[in-house]
């Protein structure tokens, strides 16, 4: 010992090697700060490399774009409404066309709760938001409130005429009704507390605002989109189209704003205090749109039509951002976002109600720290280089079945023709004989108050 102590003195002092507290904990996904300089000039060649990753990512994105999740399968007849619970993640309500409703966990995929509520179609569900109770309506003229621990209804509201749809206030015990007119009905009332009208021979849809909860909105088949408010006893405005509007869908983020879903293949956007002209036209479809449902976030919509395609649209652009369709699948007549805008549900005439990812080629699962950071990375990239006509051709390319390719070509062609006929009929006029009208007003024809 004292040979070898004598050993180290002669080396001199022997250094450990010692690591903090933070070099001990878990490494993976880590991402440490990277100084660089950035001075274009020290990056002559940086344009060209982010060029390169952003097409790499559109290409990446378009080869694992898988969007279809599985389907809910149970119901022997065409499913023609569904709903979501506010409040909860993993519900879902469901309803089809012999009258039976279920309930389904998401997260299972399976049915959790099941009863044949009504005789005949059932034409609307809306859940109670500060409760486990929901409300649903049938073409027998019957409202019915459910609890999910009895397959018997808790209270049974009977009226004149055939129910259309229904929705349920965000905060007070009251729902709306929709059929030849607007009924407002309370839990504990047996007959309508409130009823407006505006003309409509039957109102197809209504739905409450979710941030301004008094107001609600309803369209008919006279082509109307009317506005009521529950503090007023009349009707507050009404808007006719040029056609039908089947669905109504409120921005959950911008209170005054909605988009309705119309029988001219398109979807406008509108603010509730200026509806003499839409916000915005969303186009795409090729037959008629029978039903949109917002995103919790309000930055996207879905749409499912009668071209028997779902499509997602950004809520400030005027063409979707992607379709989806099965060969299997047939006319879609509900769509919704899920509460945690990850997925979207639609359900079909086929009796399925199919979920799929809301953005088709994200990774489902748990994401690490580094994974999250390249995602936005390569994002952030492609939006930069988004308008580059390479990335934009790959970026909006997609596989649509024939017939869907060849309607959507011969509607541009007799879009086209219309306009070039108009320009012609105006170049050989009086000025002012054929007034050029934008196509965000054309398609209001009145707006009364």
């Amino acid at each position: 010992m004292v040979r070898m102590d004598a050993g180290l003195s002669l080396l001199g002092k022997v250094k450990t090697i010692s690591r903090g507290e933070d070099f001990a904990r878990d490494r993976s996904g880590d991402i440490y700060k990277v100084t660089r300089n950035l001075d274009p000039a020290a990056h002559p060649f940086e344009r060209a490399r982010e060029y390169t990753r952003a097409l790499n990512t559109v290409k990446l994105e378009r080869l694992f774009a898988k969007p279809f999740v599985g389907a809910l399968s149970g119901h022997i007849d065409g499913v023609y409404c569904v709903a979501k619970h506010p409040t909860k993640l993993a519900t879902l309500f469901s309803g089809s066309a012999d009258g039976e409703v279920r309930i389904w966990s998401l997260t299972s995929q399976k049915t959790t709760w099941t009863t044949r509520a009504h005789q005949g179609f059932v034409r609307g569900i809306a859940p109670v938001p500060f409760s486990d109770n929901f409300v649903t309506v049938g073409e027998d003229k019957i409202v019915k409130m459910w609890n999910q621990e009895s397959t018997e209804p808790l209270n049974t509201f009977i009226s004149r005429a055939a129910f259309t749809g229904v929705d349920h206030h965000r905060t007070k015990p009251l729902f709306a009704t929709s059929s030849t007119q607007i009924d407002i009905w309370d839990h504990s009332r047996a007959e309508p507390v409130q009823n407006f009208s505006w003309g409509a021979e039957t109102i197809t849809s209504v739905k409450f605002n979710q941030t301004e909860t008094d107001v609600f909105a309803s369209c008919g088949t006279d082509r109307t989109v009317i506005l009521y408010d529950l503090r007023t006893s009349s009707p507050l405005s009404k808007m006719i189209m040029k056609m039908r509007t089947n669905a109504i869908a409120w921005n959950p983020m911008e209170a005054f704003n909605f988009t309705i879903a119309n029988e001219d293949h398109n979807c406008y956007t509108f603010d509730m205090r200026k509806m003499d002209s839409a916000m915005n036209v969303h186009k795409d479809h090729v037959s008629a749109v029978l039903d949109i449902d917002y995103s919790p976030t309000g930055e996207e919509f879905v749409t499912g039509g009668y071209d028997r395609t779902v499509r997602i649209f950004n809520a400030r652009e005027g063409h979707s951002r992607d379709v989806y369709h099965t060969k299997r699948m047939q006319r879609i007549f509900c769509v919704k976002f899920s509460m945690d805008a990850k997925f979207v549900l639609s359900g079909s005439d086929d009796g399925n109600i199919r979920l799929w990812k809301a953005a088709a080629s994200e990774k489902l699962g748990v994401t690490t720290n580094r994974e999250r950071s390249a995602t936005n990375y390569t994002k952030s990239v492609k939006d930069r280089y988004k308008h580059l006509p390479e990335i934009r051709r790959i970026d909006q390319h997609r596989r649509v079945p024939k017939s869907i390719a060849k309607a959507k070509y011969t509607k541009r062609v007799m879009v086209e023709s219309a306009k070039k006929r108009e320009d012609n009929e105006r170049n050989h006029s009086k000025p002012g004989a054929v007034p050029y009208k934008a196509e965000r007003k054309k398609n209001v024809l009145a707006n009364e108050k």
